[in-house]
């Protein structure tokens, strides 16, 4: 399959990472528009990893970036921001991060199916 997404792809695929990064700014568009000059990625690292970065660029220009890190264990979902040891997310969160997968899945899997059959 990946060497099926690598061909229908319009960009230069080199490897698994260059894939990783396109199935991330698909799942980047999953809660709306990106505003201009911002950069958005949601993508599955493996079996039990999920991330979510964000880029703006503040009034002054500076640019600023956050990463968040979901690790699903048998025993619960947990995050990582940056450097912070990892905690178990809310019940809120956890809602979230339900809808955030299940629209990934509507969305991102049939995109990345549809690439991998042209």
């Amino acid at each position: 399959m990946i060497d099926s997404i690598k061909k229908a792809l319009s960009v230069p695929i080199k490897d698994m990472k260059d894939i990783i990064h396109y199935e991330g700014r698909i799942g980047g568009q999953l809660f709306g528009p990106i505003p201009e000059k911002q950069n958005r990625e949601f993508f599955c690292l493996d079996e039990r990893t999920w991330v979510w970065h964000e880029e703006w660029s503040d009034k002054f220009g500076r640019r600023h970036s956050t990463t968040t890190r979901y690790d699903v264990r048998p025993n619960g979902i947990f995050k990582t921001q940056g450097n912070s040891v990892y905690r178990r997310l809310s019940d809120d969160e956890l809602l979230n991060f339900y809808e955030a997968v299940k629209l990934y899945g509507d969305k991102v899997i049939p995109e990345l199916k549809k690439l991998a059959n042209q």
